[in-house]
């Protein structure tokens, strides 16, 4: 595009800020404007739970950029509380309101960016619009729930956060700091979608353990105010009365002004784009939350609303814009979140999705150390890995516990986006010092149990095998004091170190299905049983995998 040209933004916050500075950096003669329906541009959304419950305690530093700042530094005009009605396409041109005053006028554009982000979703709940009844996803919002919290009288009920997503999560914590009472009703039978069931159990435990009375397989059926509270009834014909409600179902993209101006919406729901986040229309792209991405490791369509992938798009679009040939490389889902002293992660596909996608998969779990256990404050770390069962291919890994859990994920986003395998990851050399990590990494730790698998070394079974078959027989290798503590029902119990002595014990004619606490003791039974012409599986991640994934709430 000849430089000079007159460039519309529709949307700040992440993608538009993003497009719009990166487009002044590749060119100093472009006309550059960008429309916020809101009262600030750019401001850090991730980080209102935590202003909420005091984390946070400035509000100026959620302000990433503000319109005199984008003016003093970009040259961009920032038209804030400035809503875009309408796209004529074939005019190039806008129609925008004043938020303020209604009045309305039209812009022309030789390029157009939408940015506009994705909505909270709003359910038919009877009494949702009432006051004290809020989302989650401006500056408004976040004031007036701080707002409410702060002025809540004793005995007001506590809070009700609806939906345990991230902001969900997030909240629950935040209102837990303020020390109110908080109920998190969710309708799945888990919290935290992109997990799959016994990676969300710990949360599930600590969530009971931080005073959140979690009720899971809900909905909430009606709110009515009842003078200085709201009575919510839910789906088990109980109801409980609360000071306010933080409704956290979901977003879903804000797409009606494209879908009006006859641009194309993909089949997941949101903006049709190519990789040079172009649209249907040549003259208009569209980033962020909005835009319909595809799965970088499953090919399949998916709606990825997280910061980082808009700040690329933004980026990517405004390259396209100035003849810079630039592709947005897919998408991972790679994620983090805090659930107060614990931090889930994941990255890549999980098991739900890749059962959807009708691919073959094989799954491994580790239990380990974030680091060196005999230096202080080592914490135990549960792994999920995702891997092809043919040629050992990364699909996805999900890490939840106390410390190193960012760190483990993002290394594993990283070999998937080089294309490694199980193998590969043994090889890995990663910084370590006690206080940091182990000889061996739980990534490098992952390796080599899914690598056993691939050649073959070791063969596994899962509790969803269980109730054995008359052939089979449970073998719990773990001491008897670990045994009297908990066992899986029907277990014979030989410790792995009493093993070799007591092969008569056991019969050739029977598959041994032998499980340890956390895998390894499992596996090294498995060798010696394998050796010595015994049918033999192990179960990956051991007896905490078993409990988490049976563990009911």
């Amino acid at each position: 595009m000849p430089i000079g040209k007159r460039i519309l933004i529709v949307g700040g916050v992440a993608g538009g800020a993003s497009a719009a500075a990166r487009a002044r950096r590749l060119s100093e003669d472009a006309e550059i404007i960008l429309f916020e329906r809101g009262k600030h541009v750019s401001f850090a959304n991730c980080g209102m739970p935590y202003h909420i419950g005091g984390t946070i305690s400035d509000r100026s530093r959620l302000l990433v950029q503000t319109p005199a700042s984008l003016k003093a530094r970009f040259r961009i005009e920032v038209r804030v509380e400035t809503e875009v009605i309408s796209i004529d396409r074939k005019r190039r041109t806008v129609l925008v309101r004043d938020v303020a005053s209604g009045k309305d006028s039209t812009e022309s554009y030789d390029v157009l960016i939408l940015s506009p982000g994705a909505e909270p979703v709003h359910p038919p709940i009877p009494g949702a619009d009432l006051e004290r009844v809020f989302t989650l996803r401006s500056m408004a919002d976040m004031d007036a729930i701080k707002k409410t919290v702060d002025g809540l009288p004793p005995r007001s009920g506590g809070a009700l956060v609806v939906g345990g997503g991230y902001i969900g999560l997030e909240m629950a914590e935040a209102l837990r700091q303020r020390s109110l009472d908080v109920t998190l009703v969710e309708l799945s039978g888990q919290v935290f979608a992109p997990f799959d069931a016994e990676m969300a159990a710990p949360l599930h435990q600590h969530l009971l353990a931080k005073g959140v009375d979690l009720r899971l397989n809900l909905a909430v059926k009606s709110i009515a105010a009842e003078g200085p509270t709201l009575r919510v009834q839910l789906s088990d014909s109980n109801a409980i009365s609360v000071g306010l409600v933080i409704l956290a179902i979901g977003v879903r993209p804000e797409v009606k002004l494209a879908r009006e101006a006859g641009l194309a919406i993909g089949p997941s729901g949101g903006i049709l784009v190519d990789a040079h986040m172009r649209t249907d229309d040549a003259n208009i792209y569209a980033v962020g939350d909005a835009v319909e991405v595809e799965n970088f490791v499953g090919h399949s369509k998916a709606l990825i609303p997280l910061a980082g992938p808009a700040n690329r798009q933004g980026r990517i679009a405004a390259d396209n814009i100035f003849g810079r040939p630039s592709t947005y490389q897919r998408t991972q889902g790679t994620a983090v979140c805090k659930v107060f002293d614990l931090t889930a992660g994941t990255t890549g596909l999980n098991e739900k999705t890749l059962k959807r996608l009708g691919k073959p998969y094989e799954k491994v779990y580790t239990h380990t150390a974030d680091h060196a256990t005999y230096y202080p404050g080592a914490t135990q770390m549960s792994l999920k890995l995702l891997f092809s069962p043919l040629d050992g291919k990364i699909y996805g890994a999900q890490s939840v516990g106390t410390n190193g859990i960012d760190k483990r994920i993002d290394v594993l986003a990283v070999a998937i986006r080089a294309g490694m395998t199980v193998m590969d990851l043994q090889d890995l050399e990663l910084s370590y010092a006690p206080p940091y990590g182990s000889a061996k990494d739980p990534v490098n730790y992952l390796g080599f149990v899914a690598t056993n698998v691939i050649n073959n070394d070791l063969r596994l079974w899962h509790s969803d095998e269980l109730p054995l078959q008359p052939d089979q027989v449970l073998l719990d290798v773990r001491t008897p004091t670990e045994v009297k503590a908990g066992t899986i029902p029907g277990s014979v119990n030989i410790p792995v170190d009493e093993l070799r002595e007591r092969l008569g014990e056991l019969s050739k004619d029977k598959e041994l299905f032998v499980f340890c606490q956390v895998g390894l003791r499992g596996y090294v039974a498995c060798r010696i049983l394998t050796q010595k012409g015994f049918k033999c599986r192990n179960l990956p991640g051991g007896y905490k995998t078993y409990q988490a994934a049976n563990l009911k709430f």
